[in-house]
């Protein structure tokens, strides 16, 4: 137990020092929920709130809030997904804020690999985007890459490496939006919850911008099988 709270303290003050860096040096800071729950054998309830800000905390860029069923084409893998999100954005226009609201309904299917200690993972997302002013369609593709590092799987209390990289393609012109590249490390609490702290590098047509990132994903089933 002496080594689970060792850890658990390291990783919070490591996630304390991330935030002042970034509030240091201008960088962005997000914090963010995932929840992938089952509801039965095949069916899992995907749920995740992103509090994006343009500085460490405290300066509203984006909240985003989605959810969405998914369904198991294969056991544990292979699975397709019907989601909806919500998107409040609140982006600087000639120095004064502005606030957008979205509404956005998506489509996507996630395949896993195994290779050894690799697990990686390849998401592909589709998603209609209603603006207050705009229609927009979007395919994104992410390949994403999870290595336990203290263990040989990724088992309780074990730290493990995390990257990916994500490309954003419009259906219309300009059709590159944005490419994203992502590191971090991070902690298995139990079998359903882990943590990750990293860095994202955000590239798009006219500027490219630094988040940090802070995550807790959680895979309590509701099931009880």
């Amino acid at each position: 137990m002496r080594k689970v709270f060792t850890r658990l303290a390291c990783i919070v003050l490591s996630l304390g020092s991330l935030a002042a860096w970034a509030q240091k040096n201008d960088l962005g800071a997000w914090y963010m929920y995932f929840g992938n729950n089952k509801i039965s054998k095949k069916l899992n309830w995907h749920n995740e709130i992103q509090y994006r800000n343009f500085d460490a905390v405290g300066d509203l860029e984006q909240l985003l809030i989605r959810t969405g069923i998914g369904y198991d084409l294969s056991e544990n893998n292979n699975n397709v997904l019907l989601g909806y999100g919500f998107i409040l954005s609140q982006p600087y226009v000639n120095g004064e804020k502005k606030e957008n609201i979205e509404h956005r309904i998506f489509q996507q299917f996630i395949t896993k690999q195994k290779f050894g200690r690799f697990n990686l993972q390849h998401r592909y997302r589709l998603e209609e985007r209603f603006l207050q002013d705009d229609f927009r369609m979007r395919f994104r593709y992410m390949i994403g890459l999870n290595i336990p590092i203290t263990q040989k799987e990724m088992l309780p209390k074990s730290l493990y490496a995390s990257v990916y990289n994500e490309i954003f393609l419009h259906f219309d012109n300009p059709v590159f939006d944005r490419n994203r590249v992502y590191g971090a490390l991070g902690y298995v609490i139990n079998k359903n919850m882990r943590i990750e702290a990293g860095y994202m590098n955000q590239i798009q047509e006219n500027k490219n911008r630094g988040q940090i990132q802070i995550g807790f994903y959680n895979n309590i089933p509701f099931n009880k099988n």
